[in-house]
């Protein structure tokens, strides 16, 4: 999952970036409203986490434009400011939650989980091909009836397959799905982790589900 972290403090922005990082998701960091609202706009993501106290555009701003143009990104206002108006500001101006700083990384995390959730287009929580299983709130995968150890982003790449199989997925899609946009495109870091991806996935099961598609990308195929 894609999620969007609005934060113009630089060490509590890097410390929830490289945590979320962690736990799998793509994490991509924006210091000003204003930055916030374009990329919002460019990109669909699974949840933005959005600071109230920004430069420029504040929070309660920033929702509210990203909502007036329609875009539905679960929003997870978060913020120092504890009193019962300003959570119901940032509710009405389109935030889904609302995180008082300081807070539990363990408790932001279940938020964001429970946000995901509720979006109608997320809530499939189970997705299976053949015989491979992944559950996306416990983020564990079973080929058959044995457990699979996956790091973060082969989780990461492996839903991305399972979430369109059959389908060619570019090395482009791949890498806007599994990692930041300040990772270098031009790198082979998709091929490395899809070669580590059938190593656990596949050849330890004598299969062949995730096909290479010459000039094009990799696909999960459907007849297993």
């Amino acid at each position: 999952m894609r999620v969007l972290v609005v934060e113009d403090e630089a060490k509590l922005a890097g410390l929830l970036a490289r945590g979320l990082r962690e736990e799998g998701y793509a994490v991509d960091v924006a210091e000003r409203g204003e930055d916030a609202v374009w990329m919002a706009e460019a990109t669909p993501y699974d949840a933005v986490l959005l600071d109230v106290m920004l430069p420029g555009l504040d929070g309660f701003e920033v929702a509210r434009r990203l909502r007036s143009r329609e875009v539905w990104s679960p929003i997870l206002m978060l913020t120092a400011r504890e009193q019962v108006d300003d959570r119901v500001a940032g509710l009405d101006a389109g935030a889904d939650d609302y995180l008082a700083k300081p807070f539990a990384f363990e408790e932001l995390v279940a938020r964001v989980r429970a946000l995901v959730r509720r979006t109608p287009t997320e809530r499939r929580l189970v997705f299976e091909t053949g015989d491979l299983r992944f559950d996306r709130n416990q983020r564990r995968v079973w080929r058959g009836d044995v457990e699979l150890d996956l790091s973060p982003k082969e989780l990461a790449l492996l839903e991305l397959f399972l979430r369109r199989p059959g389908t060619v997925l570019t090395r482009s899609e791949l890498l806007d799905g599994a990692w930041d946009m300040s990772f270098e495109r031009r790198s082979n870091i998709v091929d490395v982790y899809v070669r580590s991806l059938r190593e656990k996935v596949d050849r330890p099961f004598g299969r062949s589900s995730i096909e290479t598609v010459r000039g094009i990308g990799y696909r999960l195929r459907v007849d297993e």
